[in-house]
């Protein structure tokens, strides 16, 4: 149907829905079924049997699986099937491992998906847009993507950039009129479709088509090529692998060439040779980092940061500056006009949040409003220049909840304080046209018709611009020209209120005669000033501390704010968030410096006042050109462009518009700075336990090739079979592996200076940790098999279960040493429960193999003895402890 031939009433009438209710959740319900979730159609998803024989693949394990089918042909069926069955549940816990990462991922993008503001049974709701209908009616802003093809049947200023769809970079103006003949996609200015953004104004849709009958899904398939999320660190880890490959095939070549040199059976050493390069391979590396990473990421959302963008959460750990907007994220958002100034009064008012009760006083006397017509005036005025609204909600406690705007619905409760409505206002003005907020000009207005049919402009906006066009001022109730000194007496109000932390909003008017231009520029000038409201929105508690644990762990904050430079100065003081000597810089000082100028000033500049979104771009710029790695937060669509620059974009949850989320990596669920702390304190951890398990594992792998090798060297019998070999890389590599990745953050981790971006992985000696643990496992190892050997030289199964139990015993207490930059004597062993288990886990499995009769013969083992304990464990603490006393008492000297 082409739906932007029919007007508003035929398009309500085909899609059967009512422009003042909306539809019914059961109509709703109904047409869910009927149409499906309003979703594009993905690409195939890999089946979860064709990931499963993914696990499969690796040339190594076909290999092993090969060599193991020759087991099984000569004879040794019992080694054949229980390496198998090694390597089948290798395979299932990687399948486990993708799977789970898959659906944290899926669980990531399900939480980002858009939501769409639609009217169900009179109400206004939030929904998600897959849950959107054909025939819901929906509002729309600046900043929000369409969720759905919509006939506009409302447009306010409405430009919506439908580049996505037609290519065409400019934004269009839409209007509800009906157009005629057939037109192509871009010239439907009465429609608006799904995945463009609203870049100016607001408006309201019928939703006339969703999911893949949207004219977005008309070319579905360019959009379902998926995306694979890879960071740099996996990418570093898979050039790692590489280099490990290699290596860890020559040292397996050298340790089959020298045993079948010394006579060895050549089958036998192939098979340990092959099964050595299985388990020293750390094929897998690249996929436990996945899983470490979507764990972090799900702690994130735990603490109120969503991650769009998986690189981001290593980039967190190198973050030195944060630049953050204040209000909302560092304040709560919640503002309540405290002060009101007109005909050169100030008056105080009382009441706080968004409950409109309270009172109005002037030097300690409440106010009669009945005989005060200027300050109802200029009340009133700020109610209808305003699209805030309050209602009672009581599915929320039975309070008084915002939609909209805080400061506009600031503007409302001080109102609605003085028993103004805003449904009554309306009985006697109508308003005509709007020209809604934007941050190049920082103001808003109305044109608004009065029950005698008289038009005039109300403006509220910035003071500092507002004042500049009011050529007069309303003095004992009627309008005079502004004087000199009547502009100095309101500059020096807004200063006195900037200076108690109070944001102000002008609010003027001006008379339109008959056949006056409705064109914005002749509106917005020759003003007649109202008066100012002051408002507060206090500093949220936690954001102080928050502040102070990013200084002490060198970051520098940076707080970025429209507000007036002594508003600005009066938060970051109470914040403790500006030293002695930093530095505030306006809006006006910015626009005339070049990046490079700023480069030079920048460090010492702690408050950017009077901020446009275009000078966050000109701030990251800098700052990145200093060398720091910078996260810059947003909310709105002039936001865009800085949050996308920076490393870490970081976009508002509530208060952030569609266009902000699309350009940032992390999405802050509660706008709360301190969640920028706590995210930044997760990336910094996620990265942390990545190298603990690089250090676990390549450790234990250095340690499993150096026993055979230094054993072929020395002419030695071989100290572990194939299927020991294999056990240790599932249970003893596996299990505590991954719980490393569950590893609470160390005391010190906030306390730390940022990483290097260009840091390596073996940075730290984290190198020289591996080599060393690993040669001394390797090493202990060993010298445990020749003690056994030299008593019990006849029985090699005996020396066998020997090594084989130190080098499974020194791994599980070296994974503990990993958990500390220092040593093991530095953290609670308890303090990761996880660990304890898996590490319990794999002795009781160690323990099965030795004393559980059937199975002595498959991993070719034999009862141990007490005393044979003491030696197991004495040896397998020697890497850990020994290593831990010398760290010790060398920082004691």
């Amino acid at each position: 149907m082409k739906w932007y031939q029919l007007s508003i009433k035929e398009v309500e009438k085909n899609t059967n829905t009512d422009l003042a209710s909306g539809l019914s959740e059961k109509q709703a319900k109904k047409r869910l079924q009927q149409y499906g979730p309003n979703q594009l159609d993905e690409g195939e998803k890999k089946s979860a049997l064709l990931i499963l024989l993914e696990q499969f693949k690796d040339f190594m394990v076909v290999v092993l699986l090969a060599a193991t089918l020759i087991s099984g042909l000569l004879g040794e069926y019992m080694d054949a099937i229980a390496i198998i069955a090694i390597v089948i549940i290798n395979g299932i816990l990687g399948f486990y491992q993708e799977r789970k990462a898959e659906k944290s991922l899926q669980a990531l993008k399900e939480l980002s998906a858009p939501l769409m503001q639609v009217m169900r049974e009179g109400s206004w709701v939030n929904l998600l847009a897959k849950d959107v209908v054909p025939g819901d009616i929906v509002k729309i802003k600046s900043g929000d993507r369409i969720g759905a093809d919509l006939r506009i049947i409302k447009a306010s200023g409405l430009h919506i950039e439908e580049s996505a769809l037609t290519g065409e970079s400019l934004p269009v103006l839409k209007q509800e009129n009906v157009l005629t003949g057939k037109l192509e996609v871009g010239d439907r200015t009465n429609m608006a479709f799904m995945g463009t953004m609203v870049t100016q104004g607001s408006g309201m849709g019928i939703v006339t088509a969703t999911g893949m009958d949207t004219e977005m899904g008309k070319i579905a398939h360019l959009l379902q090529s998926a995306q694979t999320l890879s960071t740099p660190l996996q990418r570093k880890l898979e050039q790692l692998g590489k280099i490990l490959i290699i290596t860890a095939l020559m040292l397996t070549v050298l340790v089959v060439i020298l045993g079948v040199y010394q006579g060895h059976d050549m089958y036998k050493m192939f098979l340990a040779g092959v099964s050595l390069a299985v388990a020293a391979i750390p094929e897998g590396l690249p996929a436990i980092v996945t899983v470490a990473l979507s764990l972090g990421v799900q702690k994130m959302i735990r603490r109120n940061a969503i991650v769009r963008k998986l690189p981001a959460v290593e980039t967190l750990g190198c973050a030195s500056v944060v630049c953050s907007d204040k209000t909302g994220t560092m304040t709560q958002n919640k503002m309540t006009v405290t002060r009101v100034w007109t005909e050169g009064k100030l008056y105080e008012v009382t009441g706080t949040g968004y409950e409109p009760t309270g009172k109005f006083y002037y030097r300690d006397n409440q106010v009669d409003l009945k005989t005060n017509k200027t300050l109802v005036d200029l009340l009133a005025f700020g109610m209808l220049c305003n699209n805030a609204e309050i209602r009672f909600d009581k599915k929320h406690d039975e309070q008084y909840v915002l939609d909209g705007d805080p400061t506009e619905g600031a503007l409302v409760v001080s109102a609605e304080k003085a028993g103004l409505k805003r449904n009554k206002l309306l009985e006697d003005y109508s308003i005509v046209k709007e020209f809604p907020f934007d941050s190049t000009r920082k103001m808003m207005t109305v044109i608004v018709k009065d029950r005698h049919g008289e038009y005039f402009a109300i403006c509220k906006g910035a003071p500092d611009v507002l004042v500049e066009r009011c050529h007069k001022i309303v003095s004992t109730g009627s309008a005079k020209t502004m004087s000199q000194m009547d502009e100095k007496k309101v500059l020096n109000t807004i200063s006195e209120l900037a200076s108690q932390a109070l944001r102000t909003i002008a609010i003027a008017y001006k008379p339109l005669p008959k056949g006056f231009s409705f064109k914005q520029e002749d509106v917005e000038c020759e003003l007649t000033l109202m008066g100012l409201q002051g408002m507060i929105d206090p500093p949220r508690p936690e954001v102080k501390k928050a502040i102070e644990d990013c200084r002490q762990a060198g970051i520098k904050t940076v707080m970025i704010t429209g507000d007036h430079v002594i508003t600005a100065k009066a938060i970051a003081k109470q914040l403790n968030l500006l030293p002695e000597d930093g530095k505030v810089m306006d809006g006006y000082q910015l626009s005339q410096m070049s990046v490079s100028e700023l480069e030079d000033e920048v460090e010492d500049i702690y408050v950017f006042a009077r901020v446009s979104p275009e000078h966050k771009l000109k701030i990251v710029q800098a700052l990145q050109q200093r060398g720091h790695i910078v996260a810059m937060t947003g909310d709105g669509v002039n936001d865009a462009p800085a949050i996308k620059a920076a490393n870490i974009g970081v976009a508002m949850g509530i208060s952030g518009t569609d266009v902000a989320k699309e350009a940032s990596s992390l999405v802050l669920v509660d706008d709360n700075f301190a969640t920028i702390r706590a995210a930044i304190e997760e990336g910094r951890n996620i990265y942390e336990n990545i190298r603990k398990f690089i250090r676990y594992l390549l450790a234990s792998n250095v340690g499993e090739i150096l026993v055979m090798l230094f054993a072929m060297l020395l002419a030695l019998p071989l100290p572990l079979v194939p299927i020991q070999i294999l056990w240790v890389n599932l249970v003893t590599d596996g299990l505590p592996a991954m719980a490393l990745g569950l590893d609470p953050a160390e005391e010190n981790v906030m306390k730390r200076k940022p990483r290097s971006p260009n840091e390596g992985i073996f940075a730290r000696r984290l190198g020289w940790k591996i080599v060393s643990r690993g040669f001394l496992i390797g090493i202990v190892t060993l010298i445990a098999f020749m003690i056994a050997l030299h008593e019990q030289p006849e029985n090699l199964v005996y020396a066998q279960t020997i090594a084989f139990s130190t080098l499974v015993m020194a791994q599980l207490i070296h994974v503990f040493d990993c958990r500390s930059e220092r040593s093991v004597l530095h953290r609670n062993p308890f303090s990761n429960f996880a660990l304890v288990l898996a590490v319990i886990s794999s002795v009781l499995l160690l323990l099965g193999v030795i004393y559980y009769e059937p199975l002595q013969p498959i991993f070719h083992t034999t009862f141990l003895q007490a005393r044979d304990w003491l030696l197991i464990l004495g040896m397998s603490a020697i890497p850990t402890f020994a290593l831990a006393g010398f760290h010790l008492f060398t920082r004691k000297k």
